[in-house]
C-alpha cells in the first residue's frame, strides 16, 4: 500500500471527533497520516477534497474468515446447529488453492472497503495443500491474503492460526489436515517467515482450546510476546466445547488459557459467549479483549455473550463480521446493543459513541494498531464517510450523526473510504476493484466448481 506523498486537505461536512459530531472539519494529510485537524471551517477551502455526510475513523473488522463469504446463502437452506454448519464450511475449505483464495479474498476485502472497513483481522488457518503437504512456499496461502488486502486497498493483520487437533486428544480429521503444522513449534517456525509490510501486520491465533493441546498453548503465547504481536483465540463459542474442556482438564477454557499464560492485554478472545463469573473476572482482570461477532453469533445460533459484564470487568470490546453472513460493522455495533436489549428488556447499554469506538479505535488496537481509529493529528489517514441523506439516514439532526450511523445506517450508506490518505472508495464505487459484485460472483463460482 503506497501512501500519498503530497499534502492533501479533506473538508468534512460533519466529523465524529471521539465523543461528538463537529460540523466543518478540515483534515490535512501527508505521507498517509493526518498532520492537522481544524474545526469550525464553515466552507471548503479552495482545492480541498469535499466529503459530504458524516466522516468516521475507518472501521476495524477484528475477526474475519475470508473464505466463509462463499457460504453466504448456501448455509441458510434447512435447519441444524453450529456443528452441521461446520461440515458445509469444511467442504469449501477443502477446495481452496492459493489462487482461488487470493481471488476470493480480494473481492471480500473490497466488499469490506465498500462498507467503510479500513483494516481486517484475518483469522487464518488454511495453511497447506488438501492432504496436509506444505506448498513450495509454506506461507503461500497467507501471502495470498496479504496481497489480496493490498489490491483491495485495506490494511490486514494476518492472525496466523495454530490448529493441531480435532478435539481434546484427537488427531486432525480429513478436513483439518491442511490446517495443521504438526506442532506449535513447527507453526512458530513457519509463521516467523512471514514479513510485515506497510499495510500488513503479522499476529498469532490459537484456533480454540479443542484445537491446540494444552501443553502447546504456552509456545504460541511466547511467540506472540517475543514478536509483540496480537494474539486471538476462539473462546467458549459453544457449550459443547466448554463441557469437553471440563472433562479433559477439569476447568473452563478460560481458566485453561489463564493457566498457560495466554491471557493479557495483547490477547483477544473471540465470541466469549458462554462464560462463568470466574471466566469474566479472569478476562477482565488480565485486560484480555473481547471481539463480539453478533451477526455470526445469531446466524449460527450460538447465543448472546455477556458483553456488558465483560466490558465492565475490564475487557475492551471490538467487533468482527466473522463468517460474513453480512459485512456491515454498523450492523455489528447495532446488534450488540439490540441483543442486550432483548436479553435484559432494558435499553441504552452503550452510547452510540461507545459502539463506534468498539467498531473503530478498540478494534484497531486489538489488531495491533493502537494509533489508528481516530481523527487526530498523527493518526493514520484512514476514514470513511456515511451519507446523511439516504432513505435510512435522512431526517435526524446532523449533531445526532453518531446515533444515526449506529442505529439507522448500513454499509450501503458508505460513500467514501480513504486509507493512508488515498481514496479506496469514492462516491460508493471501489477505485481499485472495478466491479466488486462481479468479482465476488466469479470467485465464489470458481470455488464451487
Amino acid at each position: 500500500m503506497t501512501s500519498t506523498q503530497r499534502t492533501r486537505t479533506y473538508w468534512l461536512e460533519h466529523a465524529w471527533l471521539d465523543t461528538n459530531v463537529e460540523p466543518g472539519v478540515a483534515l490535512e494529510v501527508a505521507d498517509g497520516r493526518i498532520t492537522a485537524v481544524r474545526t469550525g471551517v464553515d466552507s471548503p477551502p479552495p482545492g480541498t477534497e469535499i466529503l459530504r455526510g458524516l466522516t468516521l475513523p475507518g472501521l476495524a473488522n477484528a475477526h474475519s474468515h475470508a473464505f466463509h463469504r462463499a457460504l453466504r446463502g448456501t448455509v441458510q437452506v434447512g435447519s441444524g446447529t453450529f456443528w452441521t454448519w461446520r461440515e458445509v464450511m469444511y467442504s469449501f475449505a477443502d477446495r481452496l488453492t492459493p489462487d482461488t483464495y487470493h481471488a476470493l479474498a480480494r473481492a471480500v476485502y473490497a466488499e469490506m472497503a465498500l462498507a467503510g472497513i479500513t483494516a481486517v483481522g484475518e483469522f487464518h488457518y488454511v495453511h497447506h495443500a488438501h492432504d496436509g503437504t506444505p506448498y513450495a512456499d509454506p506461507n503461500a496461502m497467507g501471502e495470498a491474503l496479504i496481497e489480496a488486502a493490498a489490491e483491495a486497498g485495506i490494511r490486514i493483520t494476518l492472525l496466523d492460526t495454530v490448529y493441531l487437533s480435532a478435539g481434546f486428544g484427537q488427531p486432525p480429521n480429513t478436513h483439518q489436515r491442511r490446517f495443521s503444522d504438526g506442532s506449535a513449534d513447527a507453526w512458530a517456525e513457519r509463521c516467523s517467515l512471514l514479513k510485515e509490510r506497510d499495510h500488513a501486520r503479522i499476529g498469532a491465533a490459537i484456533h480454540s482450546v479443542r484445537a491446540v493441546p494444552a501443553d502447546q498453548l504456552a509456545t504460541v503465547a511466547r511467540w506472540a510476546e517475543e514478536h509483540r504481536a496480537p494474539l486471538h483465540v476462539h473462546l467458549s463459542e459453544q457449550t459443547a466445547e466448554n463441557d469437553a474442556c471440563r472433562r479433559a482438564h477439569g476447568c473452563s477454557p478460560t481458566r485453561l488459557l489463564a493457566d498457560h499464560g495466554v491471557l493479557g492485554p495483547r490477547t483477544t478472545g473471540v465470541h466469549n459467549t458462554h462464560l462463568t463469573g470466574e471466566d469474566i473476572a479472569l478476562l477482565g482482570g488480565s485486560g484480555t479483549g473481547t471481539c463480539m461477532c453478533p451477526t455470526t453469533e445469531r446466524d449460527l445460533a450460538d447465543g448472546i455473550g455477556p458483553a456488558v459484564a465483560l466490558q465492565s470487568g475490564g475487557s475492551p470490546l471490538s467487533l468482527g463480521s466473522d463468517s460474513h453472513a453480512v459485512i456491515d460493522l454498523l450492523e455489528e455495533a447495532r446488534a450488540m446493543e439490540l441483543n442486550e436489549r432483548l436479553r435484559t428488556r432494558t435499553r441504552g447499554h452503550w452510547t452510540a459513541a461507545a459502539l463506534l469506538r468498539a467498531a473503530s479505535a478498540d478494534g484497531h488496537a486489538a489488531l495491533g494498531r493502537p494509533d489508528a481509529g481516530t481523527l487526530e493529528t498523527g493518526a493514520p489517514a484512514d476514514f470513511t464517510t456515511i451519507a446523511l441523506d439516504s432513505v435510512r439516514t435522512a431526517g435526524p439532526l446532523p449533531r445526532l450523526g453518531a446515533e444515526t450511523a449506529v442505529f439507522a445506517a448500513t454499509a450501503a450508506d458508505v460513500r467514501h473510504t480513504v486509507v493512508a490518505g488515498r481514496h479506496v472508495v469514492r462516491d460508493g464505487a471501489h477505485t481499485l476493484v472495478p466491479d466488486v459484485p462481479q468479482a465476488l460472483a466469479r470467485a465464489v463460482a470458481d470455488l464451487r466448481a
